[in-house]
């Protein structure tokens, strides 16, 4: 099993920032501009794990090069059932440089936006260090 995967199902929220590089882009389903830097990546992604119910990988898609994986999802946020795909690039160091999620439908993804904007003080907290 992949290292995002294992990390992610086992909810090991340390080994989940370990595999962030420093300067991870994260790109939100739910926010216009992406977030920079493996301290804001980590508590989002924390975040995403409090808030998102019945949470499954589905399918794992590899680029030959082991650079690139695509995981597909579902899950539940706020009543709404959602499926969704974590993009992933690797640098050369293995870790993680670029995640991009992406969310359907529209009424789930307006919910997970509802979940983690209660959530974004705490983010807000975490990624500060306090």
């Amino acid at each position: 099993m992949h290292p995002f995967r294992r990390a992610v199902e086992a909810r090991d929220e340390q080994a989940l920032t370990d595999l962030l590089a420093e300067d991870v882009v994260f790109t939100s389903p739910v926010a216009f501009k992406p977030y920079e830097g493996r301290a804001i990546t980590a508590a989002i992604l924390r975040a995403v794990m409090r808030v998102l119910e019945d949470f499954a990988y589905v399918r794992e898609i590899s680029a030959p090069d082991g650079r690139d994986h695509a995981f597909v999802f579902t899950a539940t946020v706020g009543g709404r059932q959602l499926q969704g795909c974590d993009l992933l690039h690797f640098d050369e160091d293995g870790r993680i440089d670029d995640l991009t999620v992406m969310v359907r439908p529209l009424s789930a993804a307006q919910a997970l936006a509802d979940a983690m904007g209660a959530q974004f003080e705490r983010i807000s907290r975490e990624a500060a260090g306090r």
